[in-house]
């Protein structure tokens, strides 16, 4: 093995924190209910993208819109589903320069206000990342369910949003 500079050591941590920075905008998207910016970080054209029940998909437009008619989704002007995405664990490998792939644990939680449901979920996430016009995007990202429990919301709960 040869031995990395100083330099190529410090372009690669920037690598590693870039892909984060990328990863934890799409998470924020999520939550934050921005179509825009979640489709915007995928790949232009020709993503690979596994969401389990969601769907499989080879392209990221049809996911956003999905998600579009999920998290939008209102009922006497107040948003019916709320969800937090928790990712950590981040394990990324650079394979070049502008190609990386990547594991992260998601904790995620959702309130659904039409069925009077909490919904908490451990799950995989396994990405692909590319340079695309300078900037890191997903190129790939597949999610898979570890556990899930559903429950209703008890009596008198009273959601906010703020």
């Amino acid at each position: 093995m040869t031995e990395r500079t100083i330099e190529q050591r410090i372009a690669d941590l920037e690598r590693i924190e870039a892909i984060k920075n990328l990863k934890h905008r799409y998470l924020r998207a999520c939550d934050a209910k921005d179509p825009e910016t979640f489709r915007a970080c995928f790949v232009d054209r020709g993503a690979r993208i596994d969401y389990g029940p969601l769907g499989q998909f080879d392209d990221a437009d049809p996911i956003a819109e999905i998600f579009r008619s999920i998290a939008l989704q209102k009922v006497d002007g107040r948003h019916v589903i709320l969800d937090m995405h928790h990712a950590f664990h981040p394990e990324i490998t650079l394979h070049g320069d502008e190609s990386a792939s990547g594991k992260w644990t998601l904790a995620f939680r959702q309130v659904n206000l039409v069925e009077g449901t909490e919904t908490v979920r451990s799950i995989e996430y396994a990405d692909e990342y590319v340079v695309e016009n300078g900037e890191w995007k997903m190129s790939a990202c597949a999610s898979h369910t570890l556990w899930s429990m559903t429950r209703p919301l008890g009596e008198g709960t009273v959601v906010t949003e703020g």
